[in-house]
C-alpha cells in the first residue's frame, strides 16, 4: 500500500531520515513514535506527496484514497456540524448536493433539457446510492455522537464551537469518508474518556489501514499492532502494541550496547597492540596487517541512549488535615443548574480525580477549588496553611510570546539564579539552546510544560490540574507521572488520560446528573466497581 525505499530527508542541516525502509500494508494498524522533531509529520507529508525524499522513494498505488487529521487544521466554514461532516464524503457528498439541484429542475416537465437532466439525475443517483449515499446521514450522526456531539449541536452552526471541538468536526469529516488508509496525527489530543473509548473500538473495527501517532498509551496498546520508531535518523519497525513495543526496544538497546562495548574494547586493543609495536622492525608485517584490518571493519554506531526526563519538585510545607471543604455549593450556567447542595472535604495527602461526562461541571468544580470561580450558593473553604496552584489549558494563554523560555522562567522567579532556572527549564524538557526558544514558536506540549515549570517551582502543598497531560508526549506524561507519585502534596485532578488516573487517583469523584458519588479506591477499582471507564460509556459485563 506504501512503501519507503531507503528514503534519507534532510531539513536545512538535520538529517531526520538515512535509508529509511518500511511498507504499510492494507488494512494494518501501525503507531508511528519518536522525539518532537525526529519526523513524524515529515512522514505524513512524504506518504501524502506534500514533500519529495532526498533520496529514495515513496510509492503508493495512484488511486489510493487517503485522509489526514492534523493538529494544524483551521479551514472550517459556518455552516452546521453536520453538513460540515458529510462535506467529508467527497464525491459521494457532491452527488448527493447534485441530486437535490436537479430534483428541483426535474419539477419543470416543460424544460426543453428535461431529458438530459433525467440522465443526469439517474447517473447521479448511481454514484449516490454506490458510495452508500442513502445512510450518509445516519453513519454521519453516528460517528459524531461518538464524538460527543448532541443531536441539537449536530444541527448548531461551527462557528459557535471552541476550537477542540471543531477538531472533533474535522476528525469526524475523515472518518466518514472511509479512505483506504488513515493518516492520524495525534487523534485523541481535544477528546473525552468517552470519545476516545469510542475511537478506539472504531479504529480497531476499521478495515482500512491507520498509521497514527498518538500520547495515549491504552489507545496504541489497544488499536496498532506494530510501532515504527524513529530514532536518530533511523526507522525501525516494532510487531506488537505500544507496551510491546517498549520490551523489545529496551532488549535491542542493550543489544546494541552490548555490540559497541565488545567492539570498542577489541579496537582498543589492536590499537594497543600497534602502537606497542610500530618501532619494532620484526613486528611490522603484524602491525601492517592490523592497520589494514581496522581500516576494514564497519564500525558499530554507538547506540543513542533515550535520556529518562525527570521532575524534580521542591518538597512543600506541609498544610493542615482538612485541605478544601465545598459545604451546599449551587451553580449554574444560563439558567441550567451545574451543582446543587454539592458536599465534599478533601484532606491532606489525598488524591481525588474528578469524572463526569462533558457538561457535568468537572472544570467548574476545580474552578470554585481554585477560587477563580465563585459558587452562586454554599461555600468553598481552603484550609490552614494550604498553599494552592492550579493549572488549566489558560495558564499556557498567559504566557508572553514576546519572551524566550528563560525570559519567562526569570519573570515567574527574579530573585533566582540563572542556574537554578536552567535547571528547571531542563526539568521539564527545555535543554541546551531549547531556554532560548521564543514562547511564539513553541508547541502546545512545550507551552504546556513551561507552565507546568512555574506552577511547580512555587512548590505548593495542593495541586489542582484539568487536563495537564493534553498534548504531553509519552514520555514527558511518564515522568509527570512519576514525579506525581512522588509529590509530598494533595491533588485535585481531572484528566482524559486513563494511564494518567490509574497511576495517581486514590479516590474518585464522579459529577453529574445523577448528583455526585464518591468511590473510595483507585480508578483501576473505580472501573470494577461501576463496570465502565468513564461515566458516559455503557456498564459492560
Amino acid at each position: 500500500m506504501v512503501d519507503f525505499n531507503n528514503v534519507t530527508k534532510q531539513h536545512g542541516s538535520q538529517v531526520l531520515f538515512i535509508d529509511a525502509s518500511f511498507k504499510v500494508n492494507p488494512g494494518e494498524k501501525v503507531g508511528l513514535v519518536g522525539p518532537n522533531g525526529a519526523g513524524k509529520t515529515t512522514i505524513f507529508r512524504l506518504i501524502l506527496g506534500e514533500e519529495r525524499a532526498d533520496e529514495g522513494s515513496v510509492e503508493r498505488p495512484k488511486r489510493l484514497t487517503l485522509g489526514y487529521f492534523r493538529q494544524d487544521f483551521a479551514d472550517w466554514r459556518d455552516r452546521s456540524v453536520l453538513t460540515e461532516t458529510l462535506a467529508g464524503a467527497g464525491a459521494v457528498a457532491e452527488a448527493g448536493e447534485e441530486l437535490a439541484r436537479l430534483e428541483e429542475r426535474l419539477g419543470d416537465v416543460d424544460a426543453p433539457d428535461y431529458d438530459a437532466v433525467l440522465d443526469r439525475y439517474g447517473e447521479a443517483q448511481a454514484l449516490y446510492e454506490a458510495g452508500g449515499g442513502y445512510d450518509l446521514d445516519a453513519r454521519a450522526r453516528s460517528i459524531l455522537a461518538g464524538l460527543g456531539f448532541t443531536q441539537a449541536e449536530m444541527d448548531g452552526k461551527i462557528g459557535q464551537l471552541s476550537g477542540g471541538w471543531r477538531m472533533r468536526v474535522q476528525l469526524a469529516r475523515i472518518l466518514l469518508a472511509r479512505p483506504e488508509l488513515l493518516l492520524l496525527d495525534e487523534p485523541t489530543n481535544y477528546l473525552d474518556i468517552e470519545s476516545i473509548v469510542w475511537l478506539e473500538a472504531w479504529l480497531r473495527d476499521y478495515p482500512g489501514a491507520v498509521l497514527m501517532t498518538c500520547h495515549d498509551r491504552d489507545v496504541m496498546n489497544r488499536v496498532v499492532r506494530r510501532v515504527l520508531e524513529i530514532d536518530g535518523g533511523r526507522v525501525r519497525s516494532y510487531t506488537g502494541d505500544y507496551d510491546s513495543y517498549e520490551k523489545a526496544r529496551a532488549l535491542d538497546a542493550t543489544q546494541r550496547e552490548a555490540e559497541f562495548a565488545k567492539q570498542q574494547a577489541m579496537l582498543a586493543k589492536e590499537i594497543r597492540f600497534i602502537e606497542r609495536f610500530r618501532a619494532q622492525p620484526s613486528k611490522a608485517s603484524q602491525v601492517q596487517s592490523r592497520a589494514k584490518k581496522l581500516e576494514k571493519i564497519e564500525r558499530v554506531e554507538e547506540p543513542r541512549r533515550l535520556v529518562e526526563r525527570s521532575f524534580d519538585f521542591r518538597r512543600p510545607e506541609r498544610s493542615g488535615n482538612d485541605v478544601i471543604a465545598v459545604k451546599g455549593v449551587k451553580k449554574g450556567f444560563a439558567g441550567r443548574v451545574i451543582h446543587n447542595g454539592l458536599d465534599l472535604m478533601v484532606r491532606r495527602g489525598e488524591r481525588w480525580a474528578i469524572m463526569g461526562e462533558n457538561g457535568a461541571g468537572k472544570t467548574t468544580l476545580l474552578k470554585m477549588m481554585a477560587g477563580v470561580l465563585q459558587p452562586d450558593a454554599g461555600d468553598v473553604v481552603i484550609g490552614a496553611s494550604v498553599t494552592l496552584g492550579y493549572f488549566a489549558q489558560h495558564q499556557m494563554e498567559q504566557l508572553d510570546d514576546k519572551l524566550t523560555v528563560l525570559e519567562e522562567l526569570e519573570a515567574h522567579a527574579p530573585s533566582e539564579g540563572m542556574g537554578v532556572l536552567r535547571s528547571l527549564a531542563g526539568a521539564f524538557g527545555f535543554v541546551g539552546e531549547d531556554v532560548e526558544k521564543s514562547i511564539s514558536v513553541l508547541s502546545g506540549g512545550e507551552k504546556s510544560r513551561l507552565a507546568l515549570a512555574k506552577m511547580l517551582y512555587d512548590a505548593p502543598n495542593v495541586l489542582v490540574l484539568d487536563e495537564p497531560t493534553n498534548h504531553l508526549d509519552l514520555t514527558t506524561k511518564r515522568a509527570l507521572v512519576k514525579a506525581l507519585a512522588d509529590y509530598d502534596g494533595t491533588l485535585v485532578f481531572v484528566s482524559h488520560d486513563r494511564a494518567f488516573l490509574r497511576a495517581l487517583a486514590t479516590r474518585v469523584l464522579e459529577v453529574g446528573a445523577g448528583g455526585p458519588h464518591l468511590y473510595p479506591g483507585s480508578y483501576d477499582e473505580y472501573v470494577r466497581a461501576v463496570g465502565r471507564e468513564a461515566p458516559g460509556l455503557r456498564a459492560v459485563g
